[in-house]
């Protein structure tokens, strides 16, 4: 299908561009450096856990807090990778080639999305590798590492498709970067209000909230719930994105 055309384009030129091997580096350096500091606290704290009964293990201690980290270091990365996916296209006038060819709106979306979604998902199978490392010498619970991943994998499917939509709705990318970052950690703070609220006010924000049902997955607990508002969520903003470059392409 055309989508795939268009993903493996969009995979192929953020490789060709400085921006995401810097941004493979720094992650990757982030995470490493969160990781030995969660091993080392395990470590400090060894000789403290094993005289407690039901005491935390290396992935309650080590792997869950590295994957929380890295879902914050990825909230501020994504924007600067999804902000030039339609804003780019219109500033170099390249998007009127997109709409005069044989594709649906639906297949540029998709392709775009899955575009950076391959590129994440290269990032999250090397995060991953250092949690797994943990198995050469401990045991790891692996039903509660594959919920946190899963979170994690969703949570970014959800950063994309909100970066994607930002991007359609502006010429400029860093104006896109800016706004996606702007809805991304106004969504991450209703998991703050939901907290301090009351009644039906506080748990509406709280469901709202990415970082609320990322935690119920990052502690192993899986719920469709939280899968089903992923889901519906990365809908959502790709179906907007779909019918504003369906708007913008009435015109022509």
């Amino acid at each position: 299908m055309m989508m795939f055309v268009i993903a493996g384009r969009e995979l192929r030129s953020l490789f060709l561009s400085p921006l995401a091997w810097s941004i493979l580096a720094v992650v990757q350096f982030l995470i490493a450096y969160l990781f030995l500091s969660q091993m080392e606290l395990f470590m400090q704290l060894q000789s403290q856990l094993v005289g407690l009964q039901g005491a935390p293990g290396v992935t309650q201690v080590v792997a869950t807090p590295v994957l929380g980290n890295a879902a914050v270091v990825l909230l501020l990365v994504v924007p600067m990778l999804t902000m030039r996916l339609i804003s780019e296209e219109r500033r170099s006038q390249t998007i009127a080639l997109l709409f005069s060819a044989p594709l649906s709106m639906t297949e540029i979306v998709l392709g775009k999305f899955l575009g950076v979604m391959a590129f994440l998902l290269i990032i999250l199978a090397m995060i991953a590798l250092m949690p797994l490392s943990l198995l050469l010498g401990a045991e790891i619970d692996l039903g509660q590492l594959a919920a946190a991943l899963l979170g994690l994998l969703l949570m970014l499917a959800s950063f994309t498709a909100v970066g994607l939509y930002m991007s359609t709705l502006t010429l400029q990318p860093a104006v896109a970067a800016v706004s996606t970052f702007g809805v991304l950690f106004l969504l991450w703070m209703l998991d703050w209000a939901g907290n301090s609220g009351v009644g039906e006010g506080g748990g509406l924000f709280a469901y709202l909230s990415l970082l609320r049902h990322f935690e119920s997955l990052l502690k192993g607990v899986f719920d469709s719930s939280d899968i089903v508002y992923y889901l519906l969520f990365v809908t959502l903003f790709l179906v907007l994105s779909i019918r504003r470059l369906d708007a913008n392409r009435l015109p022509h």
